[in-house]
């Protein structure tokens, strides 16, 4: 599971399937499907609209097809109107009958939309990923896609009186704010779960708190990745050091320690393992298919905890490797920077990198950042990976004009235009939770914003756990917020 340049794992709707591989990608999972997604057997019908390809120039009359779909079950006439946000993935239309939204919307005689955002999925808009098409890929493009939508299906629904309220998580939930903010004649209301509010070039603070999470779960295995980090980076100064790692972290084909781009790959990859985890502790995924959510923090610092004088920290660390590599039913860890630069060059639609990687790295790289590296001081999971190897990848990916002066301009218009944490909106509710590293870029106190907002902060879960559907291990806090939630979406709607 090689991680590229950051990403975040938004509630994306991911299109889920039996059988997938993929890889976390700095905070986000891409799924490269080996079983497709089969709408017409799951009974959900998928619909198009007809979108604007450039809504900043009104001399482009350049139209594409965007996907969507519905859910009208819920629906009594004069009832409000649900927009569910995609992001950095292919929209799953199990969503559309499950998670809480759909509670919300049953209780509230809700219609709900869900529209996949452009360049992702099945949503198309130029022939390929050239770096001349990616220029139509951007948050404000994105947010004018649903002004059209809202507006297109207000007169298709005759939904023209109706309450909108949009939702979303991580960068959906972004999008649901800054729609309610650019847009608030068009949606009433928002709700933005672990959503990066703040653009920033070197979040150095995602490490932290996956630190934090780590320590609060178990001290000692706080102090074992230590160590075990500490001895792989004294194994780099040596080939025989090399050799050894390459063996103990399967590393696929040869690792040379002189490599510094590759280093930090495998160094990065390595510290994803724990990353992923943390950020989706005991969320309730596995109706979505996911390979991991049997897999927690606790699980991972078991193996590092382990009473066994015989084996190392190292070897503890590599083991967790292990057993990612078996979850996912991989032979090796690939880590090769060259390869992983390749496949994100590619430009078609049909390669591994159309589901999602390029296309979110070319938004990080010109809008947001959101770079994790090991830039902090006191975390666990050594030097490697610098802001400079998350530049380096922007420039080798798009070219020599993405230093960190091009991309400190771009993540500071982004603030610019939006706000960053000291964004003016009103009724939106912001929902974090204090495990998610991503809860460090958003509101998590109410005197974090003004007016009729609202914030909740929830302890000991993780990123967009108040998205999912119910479990019976949700905790008393969890299951507060959504009736929270709930209350606020009343209180604006009723």
């Amino acid at each position: 599971m090689t991680i590229l340049t950051i990403l975040l794992l938004s509630v994306t709707l991911f299109a889920t399937v039996v059988q997938s591989s993929g890889r976390f990608y700095k905070g986000h999972w891409f799924r490269h499907s080996q079983q497709k997604y089969s709408f017409s057997e799951n009974g959900i019908e998928t619909y198009w609209f007809n979108q604007t390809l450039d809504h900043f120039n009104p001399t482009d009359n350049k139209t594409w097809q965007q996907r969507y779909f519905i859910n009208d079950t819920f629906y009594k006439p004069g009832g409000p109107v649900f927009l569910m946000i995609g992001g950095e993935g292919e929209d799953n239309p199990l969503w559309m009958s499950q998670g809480a939204w759909i509670t919300y919307a049953q209780k509230l005689n809700a219609f709900c939309f869900s529209l996949e955002h452009r360049y992702y999925g099945k949503s198309h808009p130029t022939p390929d990923m050239s770096l001349e098409n990616l220029v139509y890929l951007s948050s404000e493009q994105a947010l004018a896609d649903l002004a059209m939508f809202t507006q297109g299906m207000k007169e298709k629904y005759n939904f023209t009186k109706n309450k909108w309220v949009a939702f979303g998580g991580s960068y959906p939930g972004s999008l649901a704010a800054w729609y309610r903010l650019k847009y608030p004649h068009l949606v009433y209301a928002a709700v933005s779960t672990s959503a990066p509010l703040q653009a920033q070039l070197n979040f150095k603070e995602y490490l932290g708190v996956v630190r934090d999470s780590i320590n609060r779960t178990n001290p000692e295995c706080l102090s074992q990745i230590y160590e075990g980090v500490q001895s792989m980076e004294k194994l780099l100064k040596r080939r025989t050091g090399w050799w050894m790692l390459q063996k103990e972290f399967k590393i696929c084909g040869e690792f040379r320690g002189d490599n510094s781009k590759d280093v930090a790959n495998f160094f990065e990859t390595m510290a994803g393992n724990f990353m992923d985890i943390v950020q989706y502790n005991e969320d309730n995924r596995a109706f979505e298919g996911s390979q991991t959510s049997n897999i927690s923090i606790k699980t991972l610092c078991d193996i590092m905890t382990k009473n066994d004088e015989e084996i190392t920290p190292m070897q503890k660390y590599a083991q967790v490797n292990d057993l990612m590599l078996e979850t996912f039913g991989k032979k090796c860890s690939e880590i090769k920077y060259s390869k992983m630069v390749k496949e994100m060059q590619e430009i078609s639609w049909d390669s591994s990198a159309a589901s999602g990687e390029r296309q979110w790295t070319y938004q990080t790289c010109n809008e947001f950042g959101f770079f994790q590296t090991t830039d902090l001081e006191n975390q666990p999971f050594g030097k490697e990976f610098g802001i400079e190897f998350s530049i380096r990848l922007c420039q080798d990916i798009f070219g020599q004009k993405y230093d960190k002066k091009f991309l400190q301009s771009k993540i500071d218009w982004t603030n610019v235009n939006y706000g960053g944490k000291d964004i003016k909106v009103s009724r939106v509710i912001f929902i974090n939770g204090s495990i998610d590293p991503w809860h460090a870029l958003g509101l998590t106190n109410k005197n974090d914003t003004e007016g009729d907002n609202q914030v909740i902060f929830i302890e000991d879960t993780a990123h967009c756990a108040n998205m999912y559907p119910e479990s019976p291990n949700d905790l008393p806090q969890l299951k507060q917020a959504r009736i929270d939630i709930l209350k606020f979406l009343t209180e604006k709607l009723i």
